[in-house]
């Protein structure tokens, strides 16, 4: 078994507890003082703030949210700009700017240098499309999200989501377009750890890529086997995207698409290697168990299953904590034990699978087990 360290997450709003004073300030009575002057009360009780857990984490994230709805940090990819530039490049107001960046300078996500604003390395290279990944579409995911994480208390009573996530994206298609647009960027940061971890069984030629939507895995498999040709299985609705990238990618004659949904399409056979991703946790243990007995069926003799995912091992993590109530509100499923799902591959034929835990751990693990 192959283990990486965990991460220890920063806090990310530190606050004083208490008030002090400077000792030139200080006084015990306001009946001396005249109306010019500044005066600063000193006092020993503790300052409690509750809201402050509440109302600061809300406003970083709305804050974030703003800078990527309205394309802040993508503006200042090429470098510093002040707020009347951004104001006019973006469309908006610039004392608005000015507040918004502001803000976003008190949490990390920008500097400023006099009256111009930039970057920090971190957002530029996670924020912008000149880093390594652009997860400026997680955050316009996560204004579609916000709306969803709103009814918690609901689903809390109900058990679940008075509609699907699935649902609610046939009624509303632009939620699954960015959707699709999030799980492609997110997509892109999982494959090296793919490519890195994952060795193919000897003279394999095909992959069955089930909820493989975006089709990043599919295509980075076959740029880098020559030999391998692959089948995504998913919803129609999730492929909407998928068909022009592989045609980009001139992959059209190794990579086809079969939509429908994963529990009743024919997936053909004869694979060597089936990639599971980030599925698990949407479907019940049920469906779970039959579909880990479908892939056993449609694999070859020494064929493997990856399977990436957010085990649920206790003690939880807070990442991990946090996408379970997600889920309660998207979906009414949940995320899994590694023992639960060792347990259906065993009941479906294949060998004890071996885990990889990705860094940061926030990033999932990936199983792998051979038939």
């Amino acid at each position: 078994m192959l283990e990486y360290g965990v991460r220890t997450l920063d806090t990310d709003f530190p606050y004083h507890d208490s008030l002090e004073c400077a000792p030139e300030m200080t006084c015990s009575s306001l009946t001396d003082l005249n109306d010019a002057q500044t005066i600063t009360i000193q006092s020993d009780m503790t300052a409690e703030l509750p809201m402050l857990d509440v109302f600061m984490p809300m406003m970083k994230s709305a804050a974030i949210i703003a800078a990527g709805r309205i394309g802040l940090f993508e503006a200042l990819s090429d470098g510093p700009r002040d707020a009347a530039s951004l104001a006019v490049a973006l469309s908006a107001s610039e004392q608005a700017i000015a507040s918004l960046a502001e803000f976003l300078v008190t949490q990390s996500y920008l500097e400023q240098h006099g009256t111009t604003f930039a970057n920090t390395p971190i957002t530029s290279r996670w924020f912008t499309s000149q880093g390594i990944v652009d997860y400026n579409p997680g955050l316009i995911w996560t204004a579609q999200a916000w709306d969803l994480m709103s009814g918690l208390a609901d689903s809390v009573k109900r058990g679940g989501p008075d509609k699907s996530l699935w649902d609610k994206m046939v009624d509303r298609p632009e939620m699954g377009s960015d959707f699709s647009r999030y799980m492609h960027a997110f997509a892109r940061h999982l494959t090296t750890d793919l490519l890195d971890n994952i060795d193919l069984p000897p003279g394999a030629s095909r992959m069955l890529d089930l909820g493989g939507s975006h089709g990043l895995h599919s295509i980075s498999f076959c740029e880098r086997h020559p030999e391998l040709t692959a089948v995504i299985v998913d919803l129609e609705s999730a492929l909407s995207f998928t068909e022009d990238l592989i045609e980009r990618k001139k992959m059209s004659d190794r990579i086809s698409l079969l939509p429908g949904d994963l529990l009743h399409a024919d997936w053909g056979t004869d694979y060597d290697v089936v990639f599971y991703l980030s599925v698990a946790h949407n479907q019940t243990a049920e469906d779970n168990l039959a579909i880990m007995q479908r892939i056993h069926q449609v694999l070859r003799p020494g064929g493997i299953v990856v399977i990436h995912e957010y085990l649920d091992d206790q003690p939880i993590l807070a990442y991990h904590a946090a996408f379970k109530l997600t889920l309660l509100t998207e979906t009414a499923t949940r995320i899994f034990s590694c023992q639960e799902i060792s347990q259906w591959l065993a009941e479906a034929g294949f060998a004890p699978p071996i885990r990889l835990d990705l860094k940061p751990i926030e990033k999932g693990s990936l199983l792998v087990a051979r038939r």
